[in-house]
């Protein structure tokens, strides 16, 4: 009765920031113990040595997690999206030894680095039937050696046991997606970039990336208006992007590759598979835009709603503004933490 429940942290190393959530299980419930979040210096993450910043961010990380009160040392973390290489391929039914062998043949087709050179992991998506055979529809998800290495050797610097690595995609389905949606798009927009991800059952099918974020949007209004990069933030976050003065001019500006990204996806997917998508969730530091998620639904002709990864948290009612507040943000976060007890 009196044993001790275990608890996990989920740490999302963001390209600006660092999340930290830790959560528990009372009862089926997952339940918020604590969590964190840090800004990192855009000095430090601008330096070339990568061992340099690696020892910078674990120091950043450990503070992070003092400063929550976190108490468990058991966490997992994800590459970011831009940073991993996925594609969907298709191969005839096979026992799993011959699998195996058979997704290692085609890996080295697509793969642009040598399969030495990094971790493979696939996953079957579907069984495909047709009047004269089955198909499997996999998953191929490809990160370089050097690159896990980097993760692993960070969280051992701050002191924390590394459970699980995986990409933020699986992640965010964790937080945003529920367990029977068949199709579902996630548009995850940060500081530096923008997900677009297209889901089957929780599974990513569709992933891309745009060099297109909340600091770009910040940059062009400083620069465009002539003020201070605080005061083009404080625009960015209080101005109506559905409006027709020049600020929402310059964010829809901005944003246009974005949109034109997303559709390309929709139809891409859409002439790969037969599949429509009819909704989108929106998640990441630009789901604030007032009325970005309007914005988007016109544009695009599908419903667009902004996530909210503590749908499936339970926590301390007097939370609540707080949690609300930051929410879009830690969709990552709490994906990974969700990952060791669900």
């Amino acid at each position: 009765m009196f044993k001790k429940q275990k608890s996990f942290l989920g740490v999302d190393i963001g390209s600006t920031s660092i999340k930290l959530v830790e959560l528990t299980k009372k009862g089926n419930i997952p339940y918020l113990v604590t969590y964190g979040y840090g800004d990192r210096k855009l000095s430090d993450l601008a330096k070339n040595d990568s061992s340099e910043i690696t020892h910078k961010t674990a120091a950043f990380l450990k503070e992070i997690y003092k400063k929550s009160g976190a108490t468990s040392y058991q966490a997992s973390t994800a590459l970011p999206n831009f940073s991993v290489f996925t594609s969907v391929i298709v191969l005839p039914v096979m026992s799993e030894k011959d699998l195996v062998q058979a997704i290692q043949w085609e890996a080295k087709k697509i793969i642009p680095m040598a399969l030495e050179d990094v971790v493979l992991d696939w996953k079957i998506v579907e069984t495909i039937k047709t009047e004269a055979k089955k198909n499997y529809r996999i998953l191929l998800t490809v990160a370089s050696k050097k690159l896990v290495e980097r993760y692993v050797e960070l969280f051992k610097k701050a002191d924390l046991q590394l459970l699980s690595l995986e990409t933020e995609s699986f992640a965010l389905s964790r937080s945003l997606l529920s367990k029977d949606e068949e199709v579902a798009m996630i548009i995850d927009s940060s500081a530096l970039t923008t997900d677009v991800i297209i889901f089957e059952k929780g599974i990513p099918i569709l992933n891309r990336s745009i060099d297109v974020g909340g600091l770009t949007i910040t940059k062009s209004i400083a620069n465009c208006l002539n003020i201070d990069f605080h005061r083009a933030e404080q625009f960015k976050r209080d101005i109506d992007i559905l409006g027709n003065t020049k600020v929402p001019q310059i964010i829809q500006d901005i944003l246009k590759p974005v949109v034109d990204e997303v559709k390309y996806s929709l139809n891409l997917y859409q002439s790969q598979t037969g599949k429509t998508v009819t909704k989108a969730i929106l998640s990441g530091g630009s789901s604030y835009l007032p009325n970005f998620d309007t914005f988007l639904s016109q544009n695009l002709g599908i419903k667009v709603f902004i996530g909210n990864p503590w749908d499936r948290i339970a926590y301390p009612q007097e939370l609540e503004p707080v949690l609300t507040e930051i929410a879009p943000r830690f969709s990552v976060a709490i994906g990974l933490a969700l990952r060791e007890i669900d």
